[in-house]
């Protein structure tokens, strides 16, 4: 299964200097996929331990593959991190939380095999669940959702400009069965002028559908929202991002966690705020990290990726108020 699970770590070095400073402990790699950045940073600490998760039962069985020679150093589940307090909780064995990372990515695995219905590159049934035990498909979506909700799905998810257009043609030619199918009528609803340039006329579509059939953006705020409360203190949390609206949400929670979203400006005349809570983290990128030029040539799908991390503050106890 590892070999057929194949998938190149995204930024595997950046990955691992930015875990390198945190004290030892467990780290937890919510998106494990075939065990890249978790062997990595096995390989480069042997002070830490390995939590992997991964919503997709192929990627777990490769994993385990690969990470067997850590022996009880590595310990990888079915599931996603949109539950991760209570993954931690179960398999942590009370040790400290010191590093998560989030790999937002869909594997070459998911994407090069036909039969999952990833890609308008194949002609198979519509799928695209990662988790495989999951009831909602592509199809259903496809040739369930009302017009308005599929083009609000296509718009809002896929940044798509003819939503409209590609949902009404969607519903006129229901029942759609295939990926082929699908990537035909999307191409046909897009004017030809735009069409003829760019990549294919379908891929926005695609990942607007996976997407909704994954719960990616809320899964993805859930997840962030354990990882704040689970880090220890210095510990710190990455997260590989590979469109905007995925990038947009990390560095706007990052933004929050470490106080930076509120300037506390106030109009004239208006009651003045109550004080800015204490920051829980510092931003440690400013800018995301992104993939070097050599690592795009040999994996070019790495090539949209953003590393960012933040670095949970220690606990500072309430002072007391002094009474005078």
């Amino acid at each position: 299964m590892e070999e057929e699970f194949s998938h190149l770590p995204v930024m595997a070095r950046e990955v691992v200097e930015l875990l390198l400073p945190v004290p030892g402990g467990m780290f937890v790699d919510c998106t494990v996929g075939g065990g890249g950045h978790s062997a990595a940073l096995l390989d480069a600490r042997p002070d830490v331990r390995v939590l992997g998760l991964d919503r997709d039962v192929d990627a777990v069985e490769a994993a385990r593959s690969r990470l067997a020679r850590f022996g009880d150093r590595a310990t990888v589940v079915h599931g996603g991190f949109e539950r991760l307090g209570m993954f931690v909780e179960r398999h942590g064995e009370g040790e400290k939380i010191m590093g998560i990372l989030m790999d937002l990515g869909v594997s070459s695995a998911q994407l090069d095999r036909p039969e999952r219905g990833f890609s308008f590159r194949f002609d198979a049934p519509l799928d695209m669940r990662m988790d495989s035990k999951q009831s909602l498909t592509a199809t259903e979506v496809v040739n369930g959702y009302e017009e308005a909700q599929l083009s609000a799905v296509i718009s809002q998810y896929g940044e798509e400009r003819f939503a409209r257009r590609i949902a009404r043609a969607i519903v006129a030619a229901r029942p759609v069965r295939s990926t082929r199918e699908l990537a035909d009528i999307v191409r046909d609803a897009i004017p030809a002028a735009t069409r003829r340039r760019g990549p294919h006329p379908a891929r926005r579509t695609f990942q607007a559908i996976r997407m909704e059939v994954n719960r990616e953006l809320p899964n993805l705020a859930d997840g962030l929202d354990e990882s704040v409360h689970v880090i220890g203190p210095s510990g710190r949390v990455l997260v590989l991002a590979y469109h905007s609206l995925e990038d947009r949400m990390v560095k706007e929670t990052f933004g929050r966690w470490a106080g930076d979203e509120d300037d506390r400006r106030v109009p004239a005349k208006m009651p003045v705020p109550p004080p800015k809570p204490r920051p829980l983290a510092r931003v440690l990128t400013r800018r995301p990290l992104r993939p070097s030029t050599d690592e795009v040539a040999a994996n070019p799908r790495a090539e949209s990726a953003r590393l960012r991390a933040v670095e949970r503050l220690a606990e500072i106890p309430d002072i007391p108020d002094i009474v005078a």
